[in-house]
């Protein structure tokens, strides 16, 4: 879970500064963000060994059998896990490289080499994603329910990544405060922006079946709803209510929330998938 969780956050954070009006922020930010992605990105080589490689089955088959076994883990009895395209060596390498780009593209901030620097920001988004969605086994061509894994490990990246760099560009203008506010504003939509994929990514699976499967824990589930959807996107009206007032402040320590519950959210959905077979 832990590997995983960094991947997502390193995916994350890097195709939001893709989004961001870069111009309008000073380059330390970056320099310093691309420093957490490099800690992050090494974590995940260190731990690649306890991704969950055996857990690329086809959607279809899991929702199925979530229905007609509700007390397994989701595993279809007799069928065979996809084997994921790339392997923890695989995922180590990616990650490596990430570190390795995220290390260049932190100089390369820090010298105000700012195209240079956003193609690295580019390179460690396409790193990052690679090895979130081949470690898994959903770039297998052949794969049933590619999309719908897809569109849950991608929402989920977009998610803790928005959250969390709005969170650290809200206190970098304790460092920047002539800083326009415009970037802030940016960053809180595209949070409800990620959410609102986030709940259409795991509605899509909700919907494929008649109901859930008996036995499934509560509090997880509440957990992942309240916590990790509805949080996000009260936290995101709330900022941006503040933001009218020119509050910076205000707005950082309510998007620090914001992070807590994105976070408590995104570790129940990995405790539910890994339970039910399911991308909640």
């Amino acid at each position: 879970m832990i590997p995983q969780f960094a991947l997502r956050l390193v995916c994350g954070l890097a195709l939001v500064w893709l989004l961001m009006p870069r111009r309008q922020i000073s380059s330390g930010f970056f320099r310093i963000q691309l420093l957490v992605t490099l800690g992050l990105a090494v974590l995940t080589a260190l731990s690649a060994s306890q991704l969950p490689m055996d857990t690329a089955l086809p959607v279809g088959e899991v929702l199925q059998d979530a229905v007609e076994h509700p007390a397994g883990t989701g595993e279809p009895a007799g069928r065979e896990p996809a084997a994921p395209l790339l392997g923890t060596a695989g995922v180590q390498l990616l990650a490596v490289l990430a570190a390795v780009v995220s290390f260049v593209g932190s100089v390369l901030w820090t010298l105000e080499r700012r195209t240079s620097g956003t193609v690295a920001c580019g390179l460690v988004f396409a790193l990052s994603a690679v090895a979130l969605l081949g470690g898994s086994g959903i770039l297998q061509p052949a794969a049933e329910g590619a999309l719908l894994s897809a569109c849950a490990e991608l929402s989920s990246a977009a998610l803790l990544g928005s959250i969390v760099a709005a969170m650290l560009l809200g206190h970098w203008y304790l460092t920047a405060p002539t800083m326009s506010h415009d970037p802030l504003w940016r960053m809180t939509l595209l949070v409800g922006i990620a959410t609102v994929l986030r709940l259409v990514a795991s509605l899509m699976a909700l919907t494929l079946l008649d109901g859930l499967p008996a036995g499934t824990p509560a509090v997880w589930l509440a957990l992942r709803w309240l916590a990790g959807i509805a949080g996000p996107l009260a936290v995101a009206v709330m900022t941006w209510r503040i933001l009218r007032y020119r509050n910076t402040q205000s707005a950082t320590g309510v998007l620090f929330v914001g992070v807590i519950l994105v976070f408590i959210g995104e570790m129940s959905a990995a405790l539910l998938q890994r339970e039910l077979g399911l991308p909640l």
